[in-house]
């Protein structure tokens, strides 16, 4: 009788630790599903800018169309990532474009005083610095549920119940690493 308790016991206190460890895993994987909505509305954010922008440098300047065409572009490419990897890529594309529209403006006195231009300039620079935080945010939530994935004995947990790794939001190009020089 007291080896079937003892059994039952043990059995009750396996299952506990394993409901503890599944909780505890579906609670970082949302963390990081969180996280990355907040990247997202930042992003969507600076999307919903770039025509206002492009608009913008048209009717201020007779601007160069490649520039232009280029930050259109990046744009499309960013709307329609998929992976957090094509994210990434696009938007390295969308901050090359910028920084060149932002350093070509220097050659047009006008757009660089046009209230539009500069007020779109401080919104594209506070949606870099949250986009910037979020990233942070991001990666330090996929940081905790990739290594709670990998250590023994959530690893258990998470191979028994498909638990995925996430990838991190990363910047691949240098240039892409500064912030956005908006500044006259």
């Amino acid at each position: 009788m007291n080896t079937t308790i003892i059994i039952l016991i043990v059995l009750g206190a396996i299952v506990l630790i394993g409901v503890f460890l599944y909780n505890s895993l579906v609670t970082k994987r949302n963390r990081v599903t969180e996280a990355w909505s907040d990247i997202d509305t930042q992003l969507k954010k600076r999307y919903e800018l770039i025509p206002n922008l492009v608009s913008t440098v048209k009717g201020s300047a007779n601007f160069e169309t490649s520039t232009l065409e280029k930050i259109v572009e990046a744009r499309g490419k960013a709307m329609s990532a998929g992976s957090v990897a094509e994210h990434g890529q696009a938007e390295n594309m969308i901050t090359g474009a910028l920084k060149s529209i932002f350093a070509l403006s220097e050659n047009y006195p006008d757009l660089k005083t046009s209230q539009n231009f500069l007020s779109l300039q401080a919104d594209l620079t506070d949606i870099e610095n949250k986009i910037q935080s979020s990233r942070r945010f991001y990666n330090g939530a996929v940081m905790d549920y990739n290594t709670a994935i990998q250590t023994v004995p959530t690893n258990i947990i998470a191979s028994t119940f498909a638990f995925k790794e996430s990838a991190f939001f990363e910047l691949d190009d240098e240039a892409a690493r500064k912030p956005v020089e908006v500044k006259f």
